[in-house]
């Protein structure tokens, strides 16, 4: 089993400007196939923006996609988490915070991102658990 930050991180960072209209964060998450970039100043994390806060932050308020910017939209100062930290780290942060998804940063600077789909299932003592039904196999059901 895998404890590390970086044996689950999703490597590789999508990042645009806080200046970045949202089609262009939307149009570079279509390019390389992901639900969320960082938004950096320079090298630096300053926010988080996902697909679904251009969908209900922006689009569904009626803003023009092409005036508005992605650190007008995008969740500010994201926590993160480093390589080396402790998978139970990241699930920890997630959690607490409401997210699917933080920046991987390591000297600074960000290398990745760990999300919800990337961490190893293991129950979560606090959390309800939703389970699908078994199919009903009895014959003439």
């Amino acid at each position: 089993m895998t404890d590390r930050v970086k044996d689950v991180m999703t490597p590789g960072v999508a990042a645009v400007r806080p200046g970045s209209s949202l089609v262009e964060a939307a149009r570079l998450m279509r390019t390389q196939n992901v639900g969320d970039v960082v938004v950096a100043d320079g090298q630096e994390v300053v926010g988080m923006l996902t697909d679904r806060d251009i969908a209900v932050r922006a689009v569904a308020r009626g803003l023009d996609p092409m005036a508005v910017s992605a650190g007008a939209v995008c969740d500010r100062d994201p926590p993160s988490v480093a390589p080396d930290d402790p998978v139970a780290r990241a699930a920890a942060l997630l959690r607490e915070h409401g997210l699917r998804r933080v920046p991987v940063v390591e000297d600074g600077l960000p290398v990745g991102t760990v999300g919800l789909g990337d961490l190893p299932e293991a129950p979560d003592p606090g959390s309800a658990r939703i389970t699908r039904p078994e199919p009903d196999t009895r014959s003439g059901a």
